[in-house]
Parts: C-alpha cells; sequence; structure tokens
C-alpha cells in the first residue's frame, strides 16, 4: 500500500513533527509511506517538497491579506485563523496519482486550498484527514476556545475585530466548508478525545466518520539515559534541581509564558530556598528573553530540531512543565513521559489524557498559576520520584509507541481502501 501524508511543514511545529514520525512508523510498518510539504527542512528521501516560487510566497501573503482586510487591517488574530483561499493543486504529482490512499495533516497557510481539497476528493481516492486542532470542523479559527458557533453555523466571528458579522468571513468560509464536505466521505482523525468531543459537535461533521489515534513517538530513541551524564553533554550543572520548558516560541501567550512567569514568583515567595536550588531550561526562539523574567537561574538553549539532542536534554532535567493554553496532543509532553521525565500542565486539551495527575505528573487547575506552582514543588519533592519517573515512561511506551499507533493508521487505512470489508 501506498500512502501520501500531506503537511504544509516537515519538521516545524507539533503536527509535522507528528507527521514526519507517522510516515517512519508506516515505513517500519511495511508501508510505502512519503511526506509531501511545502517547507523541507531535511534531506529525506521519501519526503518531497513542492516547488519553491515567487507564486507560493505570494499565495501565503495574499491569504494574510484577505484575513487583514477582514480584520479591519488590525493584526489582532491574524494567525489564529485560515480561509484556505490559496494553495497548490497536487493532483498531477506522481506521488498523489501514485498513492492509494491521500493522508492530510496541518495543510494551512498556503499549502492547500479549498478548492484544492475539493480536486483531490474529486479524484477518488480514499482521504484520511488528521486533526492537529479544530480548524477541519470550524469555520476559520484553529482553537474555537469558548466559542460554540461551529456547532450550528459561523458568523460573528470573535477572532475578526469588532466581533464579526451575520455573513463574515468565518461565515462565508463555514459555508464553502459545508459544500466540499456534503456527500464525500472523509476518514477524519483526532490525536485526542478531548479534541474528538469537540469535532463531533460540529455542524460540519454530521455523518462524517470520526477515529481517535495518538501521535507517535520512537520510544527506542526517546528513553531514560543516566542523568548525569545527560548533564555533562548539554553543559547543564550535576548538583542542581532543573526544570524544563520548551516551545517553537518561548514567547507566545498561547503557550502560557505569563503562567509561567507568574508560578515561579509564587515558588520563590513561597520556597525561598528554591532560588538556590533550582534552575529552569528554556529551549525554543527567544528563549534568551526569560533569563530577566524568573526568579531562577535560566539556561537558555535555541530552537531544537535534532531529536538526539533533545533525548540529552530531557534527560539531563528532573520535571517538564507545559503552561500552554490550548493544547491537542502535546509532542513535548510524550517526548519528556517517555524519557521517564514527569510533567505538570494545565487541564485542558488533551493533557489530561496524556498526564495521570498525581501518578506519573501534574494536572493543574486551568489558568491557575498557584495550583501550577503547587504541582511544581510537588513533584520536585515528592519522596517516590522514582516511580513517577517510572509511570511516566510505561504510560508513553503503551499508548505512544510507534508500532502500536502505525497498526491503528493501517486499519484505517484497509477500512478506507475496502481492504478488509
Amino acid at each position: 500500500m501506498r500512502v501520501l501524508l500531506i503537511n504544509t511543514s516537515e519538521r516545524i511545529g507539533g503536527a509535522a513533527v507528528a507527521a514526519s514520525r507517522l510516515m517512519e512508523s508506516l515505513k517500519n510498518n511495511g508501508i510505502k509511506a512519503k511526506l509531501l510539504v511545502r517547507d523541507k527542512q531535511t534531506d529525506q528521501i521519501t519526503v518531497v517538497s513542492l516547488n519553491h516560487n515567487w507564486r507560493m510566497v505570494w499565495k501565503f501573503v495574499w491569504e494574510r491579506i484577505v484575513i487583514w482586510r477582514a480584520n479591519r487591517f488590525k493584526k489582532n488574530s491574524l494567525f489564529a485563523v485560515d480561509v484556505a483561499n490559496t494553495g497548490t493543486d497536487i493532483t498531477s504529482l506522481p506521488e498523489f496519482q501514485q498513492a492509494d490512499v491521500i493522508h492530510l495533516h496541518w495543510i494551512n497557510q498556503g499549502m492547500l486550498s479549498l478548492k484544492n481539497i475539493e480536486a483531490i476528493l474529486a479524484s477518488g481516492k480514499p482521504v484520511v484527514w488528521t486533526m492537529h486542532d479544530m480548524w477541519p470542523c470550524t469555520g476559520i479559527c484553529h482553537h474555537a476556545r469558548e466559542c460554540t458557533l461551529y456547532q450550528q453555523e459561523c458568523h460573528h466571528c470573535p477572532f475578526i475585530y469588532g466581533g464579526g458579522s451575520r455573513k463574515d468571513l468565518s461565515y462565508r468560509t463555514f459555508r464553502k466548508k459545508q459544500e466540499l464536505y456534503r456527500g464525500r466521505r472523509l476518514h477524519f482523525v483526532t490525536c485526542s478525545h478531548w479534541l474528538e468531543g469537540q469535532a463531533r459537535k460540529s455542524a460540519l461533521f454530521i455523518g462524517q466518520p470520526i477515529s481517535c489515534i495518538p501521535n507517535p513517538i520512537n520510544t527506542n530513541l526517546f528513553k531514560p539515559h543516566n542523568k548525569q551524564d545527560a548533564r555533562v553533554k548539554c553543559l547543564l550543572p550535576s548538583d542542581a534541581k532543573l526544570m524544563l520548558f520548551g516551545s517553537v516560541k518561548t514567547t507566545d501567550k498561547r503557550k502560557g509564558i505569563d503562567y509561567l512567569i507568574e508560578s515561579c514568583k509564587l515558588l520563590a515567595e513561597k520556597h525561598p530556598e528554591l532560588t538556590e536550588q533550582l534552575g529552569v531550561v528554556v529551549f525554543g526562539n527567544q528563549s534568551q528573553q526569560l533569563e530577566h523574567l524568573l526568579p531562577f537561574k535560566v539556561y537558555p538553549l535555541n530552537f531544537v530540531a535534532n531529536e538526539h539532542q533533545l533525548v540529552n536534554i530531557y534527560n539531563a532535567v528532573d520535571i517538564f512543565v507545559t503552561p500552554s493554553l490550548e493544547e491537542n496532543l502535546p509532542n513535548t509532553i510524550m517526548e519528556a513521559m517517555a524519557c521517564g521525565i514527569p510533567c505538570v500542565g494545565f487541564n485542558v486539551g488533551g493533557i489530561p489524557e496524556m498526564i495521570d495527575h498525581l501518578h506519573n505528573g501534574y494536572v493543574a487547575q486551568y489558568k491557575s498559576s498557584e495550583d501550577f506552582a503547587n504541582g511544581i514543588y510537588w513533584m520536585l519533592t515528592e519522596p517516590d520520584y522514582p516511580s513517577l519517573s517510572e509511570q511516566a515512561c510505561r504510560k508513553a511506551v503503551t499508548h505512544y509507541s510507534e508500532s502500536a499507533i502505525a497498526k491503528k493508521y493501517i486499519d484505517l487505512y484497509n477500512k478506507a481502501t475496502g481492504r478488509n470489508a
């Protein structure tokens, strides 16, 4: 069986990492899989990139202009929404024509337009679409937050400056998606049960099959190693307690940086001894900015793409924290747990499906800096930390290993193609 996975980027962003890992998982389980991307970051031979030219740049810019104009020329939410009005027709590519199954992932920001997806569906090839956020089941937003209009029909969009209107950009895009999906059978996949619940409420998905399959991780690579050896490799102190925070862009408000800062200040106030004992390792773009914002010693690292280096970083720390305000099924939590590192996260999205509260980590009350700080302190001082570490690793191996996830997707491909009907 030949499967063509499609994602905007090869390695930048959670969806890209998940799609790349799934491709490798499928290849390791007998599937001829390729990944088609707009932005290629490696020399991997089974990753195919679209031809870059000025038209591709213009497509991305044009979509932002349309959103900017609808937003009354304000920058608010400029990248929180997508309208998929531009993209590339991939149906003539040999990789597409040779594929038995087309597997969409995150295809926004100029990769595929709604018209391009229409052409893919019109080809008659089975289409599986893994949702890495809510965009396929809403009008234009990637995360609906408190808005529930997508459950009936999008309009008066809260992401449009001034609250939108009755027939705003969200309404028009919602109607286009309705027309696109009508009478067509797509196999939607969510990475978390939380997202599955949101998707099943959408008026766009009436009658559409939805499955829940988590992202895979290579547990032969991401696994526990000697902590002191890892600290030597990462040039980190051997005698401190170390907490890790990481994101593509560490100052992104959606990743909860304000809550992390507030939690650390609360920790330092309540437990002043930690100012000498605790260090914070930060990886991601703009990580240096946290040096003057946290009351603890900060060890800033740039964005890390090399997975072997990531394994060393995870193994060098004691806990991983993610104060993110919008999440589906974070790769970072999965990576940390696979390395035996307990995690603290808010009760949002798929996080409470990954972290079992007080068993392999701590799930804090949503947007409560105080409870987040409590979780950090509890894990740093828990006498039975080795058990937390062991249970974290066990959860990752049991639920997210490549072989287990590949089998679930292969079963879905067979169902989509009628091979096991």
